[in-house]
């Protein structure tokens, strides 16, 4: 069984919050009131990087193509190697190639 390693009260709560989210429209309007632009900005280029380096996308080209640094390529590689496997059980739903 999986023991997250930032579980508490509050991070609960946010996971229950996201488990709620029924459509594209509740998870826009969520993440556009809990997120800054900035925020929401890295967090889909992370997501990004991670559909590139899972096709094999070098690290030059993810960097040209996303903006992303090479510290933002190599930590999400990390977390798809070595991670709590999220990348990977999203990926599977949202890029099943």
């Amino acid at each position: 069984m999986f023991t997250p390693k930032i579980q508490n009260e509050q991070t609960d709560l946010l996971m229950k919050a996201l488990l709620s989210l029924g459509s594209m429209e509740d998870a826009y309007r969520f993440c556009e009131d809990v997120l800054t632009v900035q925020e929401l900005k890295s967090i889909t280029q992370r997501l990004e990087v991670a559909v590139m380096l899972k096709h094999k996308v070098t690290y030059q080209e993810i960097a040209k193509i996303t903006g992303a640094s090479t510290a933002t390529i190599s930590r999400v590689n990390r977390s798809l190697l070595y991670g709590a496997d999220g990348y990977a059980h999203v990926l599977k739903q949202i890029d099943p190639d």
